[in-house]
């Protein structure tokens, strides 16, 4: 089935060559999209040339115990057919994974939104909690984070907040924490120490280029007003905030972390633009037949996806069967071990799906 990969390693040579010459370089927007390709191919091509000497070994290996009867050669050769054997199998499922299908959203920078939901107060600050989660794992991986919008309790919690994540395969890491997550622990205005469930939704948007999202500023009413923090306190004199509703969807946004109105302007369609590709994915995924869609879910914002368990000090993904016992680690930004193996669980899914 690796037969048609020469394809790959011709291009990744013709890329080569293409990148060394003066003509390219003196081009930035086809250097990048040369250098783009490039990076995508790499590990396909390095897999096939690793899997192409590890057939010749074995051929070799099998040629040298069918020519000689010299007990040590023997030995020798039955080691190596076992070895390249063992390392043959795994290049097969190392390459079965780099051609499957890839999102091609994987690469985009995202805008996150979460929302206190079941649970009041609590759950307004089980949503702070999650916000810091997500700033300190996008700071681990070198990711920028700018604010977009904060709807702030007076007790520091987050009735909503979105922000944008600028980094290089965000999409790809954080697609799957889209959902609702839940939180089981004793809140500090309880006095008898009763545990209590909350929840916040999660929403995870890829960042939309205007090529991707057409719309019709007739579309669009564009309100201003002054900024706020909790409980009603004006925070801005001025009308810098913006409220922009998309007339055909009824959909709203808004933005007033910038002092700017125009700075609020550009980020407000960021997040309109996100959310109405979001619903345009949201309906073709809807067309795809059930068994066709992925195990591991990423997009249903009803589906009851983690639990954070406080005094037991775990977390728990339900829809691997994931269970740590490292809630502090994890609320400080330490994803990388619930987020691996979802990933690890979606690709198993499409490689099933595939065969």
């Amino acid at each position: 089935m690796f037969e048609n990969l020469q394809v790959f390693e011709n291009r990744y040579e013709e890329l080569n060559l293409k990148l060394y010459d003066p003509q390219s370089a003196a081009d930035r927007e086809l250097y990048a999209a040369l250098m783009k390709e490039h990076k995508e191919i790499t590990p396909i091509v390095e897999a096939y040339r690793a899997y192409q000497g590890c057939v010749e070994s074995l051929a070799e290996a099998k040629e040298l115990l069918e020519e000689t009867s010299e007990k040590e050669l023997r030995e020798l050769a039955q080691e190596e057919i076992r070895e390249n054997s063992e390392l043959l199998a795994r290049l097969e499922e190392q390459m079965k994974l780099l051609l499957l299908p890839k999102d091609p959203n994987d690469e985009k920078n995202v805008i996150v939104e979460i929302r206190g939901g079941a649970g009041g107060e609590e759950a307004a600050l089980f949503a702070a909690n999650l916000y810091r989660m997500y700033s300190m794992y996008a700071e681990k991986k070198g990711w920028k984070t700018e604010l977009v919008n904060l709807n702030e309790t007076e007790l520091g919690g987050f009735k909503e907040v979105s922000f944008m994540i600028d980094g290089e395969g965000a999409f790809s890491r954080l697609k799957f924490e889209s959902g609702v997550h839940r939180v089981q622990r004793v809140p500090e205005t309880e006095a008898q120490g009763r545990i209590h469930t909350s929840t916040a939704t999660v929403a995870v948007l890829p960042e939309a280029e205007d090529v991707d999202v057409q719309i019709d500023p007739k579309d669009l009413q564009i309100d201003t007003f002054r900024s706020s923090g909790a409980g009603g306190q004006h925070i801005n004199k001025t009308s810098s905030a913006i409220r922009i509703t998309h007339l055909p969807t009824g959909m709203v946004v808004e933005c007033q972390d910038e002092r700017s109105q125009y700075k609020n302007k550009d980020k407000a369609m960021k997040v309109l633009r996100a959310r109405l590709l979001a619903q345009e994915v949201e309906k073709a995924s809807s067309q795809v037949a059930e068994e066709r869609r992925s195990q591991v879910g990423t997009g249903d914002r009803s589906e009851r996806i983690r639990t954070y368990n406080y005094p037991q000090a775990r977390v728990t993904d339900h829809r691997i069967g994931l269970t740590l016992y490292k809630l502090e680690d994890v609320l400080n930004g330490a994803l990388d071990e619930v987020i691996d193996p979802l990933i690890a669980a979606d690709r198993a899914a499409k490689l099933e799906e595939s065969q």
